[in-house]
């Protein structure tokens, strides 16, 4: 089930009409601006073949984001097994190192239609990051640890994908 999702998500950044527009059904008027700025500007989006590391990464122009994607029934996941936590800790030291921003995407089950975007963006603090990575590291919302030591995407803090999609378009329309 959750690889349906990667492709939903994957569809979406290559901005393919047809998922856009059934996504956008559900959106406000807001979030359907968000939508149709991939329909201008769409993605290249490689999907990872098995478990090594990343589900996605997205490029367009200078930007390129590798994304972990998650689905659930649930508004709170907790990456609280020895190998998710692994994964973050080894994600976030390769995202550092090569400066670029890391993703997380949760998408939520079942949202009954006309109810918004299903989709939340997080990213994971990362220090040392320049240009696009630094000013999208600041805007998009973190994970955060919980008095466990656990990390959790917590839907009702996700940044919505049509608002990150927006943020992203206004990024690059102001540098040319």
């Amino acid at each position: 089930m959750g690889a349906d999702y990667e492709r939903e998500l994957k569809r979406l950044l290559e901005g393919d009409l047809e998922t856009l527009r059934k996504m956008m059904r559900t959106c406000d008027a807001f979030e359907c601006v968000g939508y149709r700025t991939v329909e201008r500007y769409p993605f290249m989006v490689i999907r990872g073949a098995g478990s090594f590391g990343v589900d996605l990464v997205a490029i367009r122009g200078e930007m390129a984001f590798p994304i972990e994607v998650k689905s659930s029934i649930h508004p709170r996941v907790y990456l609280n097994n020895p190998r998710l936590k692994e994964q973050l800790a080894t994600y976030t030291g390769e995202c550092g190192r090569a400066n670029t921003l890391p993703l997380y995407a949760l998408r939520m089950k079942g949202m009954v239609s006309n109810k918004g975007d299903p989709w939340r963006i997080f990213t994971v603090k990362v220090e040392g990051l320049k240009y696009f990575s630094r000013l999208l590291n600041s805007k998009v919302p973190s994970l955060k640890p919980t008095a466990g030591g656990n990390y959790l995407l917590d839907f009702a803090v996700g940044m919505p994908l049509s608002a990150f999609l927006l943020e992203i378009s206004k990024m690059l329309s102001s540098v040319k």
